[in-house]
């Protein structure tokens, strides 16, 4: 039995400091109330696959075996999806196609997996973007406000206990121009404000809302190593749940178990970070 509905929240690529210094909204929340905020360290490699293996399986890349965006299958280990689905819940993921990949199936085909319902899930309603032809002169990603229309239609349709989006544009852009430039500061200024106008959507239809990123990035546009820029990124959580004190860092390990502790499902063995909201 769900005991809540949550939606997750993955902007790609935001380093600690840009998230703080940018993202209007977000920070106007956490001063208004309706939201905390922390900052989050990310495994190692820090790169967008193993990220993501890691915040939905709640294993390091040395288990779960993604050690590359090129090193891409369909994992076994539990994750939140299978863990909701297997709980009687509802999935839903607006995302690149690499999640379609761990965690529904691999390879991605074109026409049969952009977008899919699916009873048997375990990702129940998913829509996908692939962002083929990727490359510094051409980003290849789709406009995040019709991401979030995608997300919040998603909701609406099926109703979800659990939805997933995630977008490249700013881990595009960081690698493009850096992270200290004036074309970074408008594109995060522009995703902030294009979240605010679904985010107290969200929260009104009775969804707890975490907003994070996979890792950091530096001024240089980079990341995959370790270092705070290239790993620390920040996490803002709406909802009624207490967390760690506000100086916490959070490991990039306990969202997963987190995410299945507020949605009221079991955390599996090899989840074995401690969640870090009650």
């Amino acid at each position: 039995m769900i005991k809540s509905r949550l939606l997750l929240i993955v902007i790609d690529g935001v380093p600690w400091r840009n998230f703080r210094r940018l993202f209007g909204n977000l920070e106007g929340w956490v001063l208004n109330g309706d939201a905390r905020v922390w900052k989050m360290r990310s495994v190692v490699p820090s790169i967008s696959g193993p990220c993501y293996a890691s915040i939905h399986t709640g294993t390091p890349p040395q288990v779960h075996g993604v050690l590359a965006n090129e090193i891409r299958f369909r994992l076994t280990l539990p994750d939140i999806f299978s863990e909701v689905a297997r709980a009687g819940g509802k999935n839903g993921a607006v995302t690149h196609s690499y999640w379609s990949e761990f965690f529904q199936r691999h390879p991605f085909d074109f026409v049969h997996d952009i977008e899919y319902d699916e009873p048997d899930g375990p990702i129940h309603h998913g829509r996908f973007h692939t962002m083929t032809g990727y490359g510094h002169d051409n980003q290849m990603t789709p406009c995040d406000a019709d991401l979030f229309a995608t997300l919040t239609m998603l909701t609406k349709r099926f109703a979800i206990d659990y939805g997933i989006l995630h977008t490249c544009t700013l881990d595009s852009m960081g690698h493009r121009f850096g992270h200290d430039c004036t074309p970074m500061d408008h594109a995060c200024v522009v995703m902030d404000a294009m979240l605010a106008a679904f985010l107290p959507r969200w929260r009104a239809d009775g969804y707890e809302v975490i907003v994070c990123a996979d890792h950091g990035q530096t001024d240089r546009g980079h990341h995959g190593g370790r270092e705070e820029a290239q790993q620390d990124t920040a996490l803002y959580y709406f909802g009624p749940a207490k967390g760690p004190a506000e100086d916490a860092l959070l490991d990039q390990l306990q969202l997963a178990p987190t995410v299945l502790t507020r949605l009221g499902v079991p955390v599996p063995d090899t989840m074995k970070a401690e969640p870090f909201l009650a």
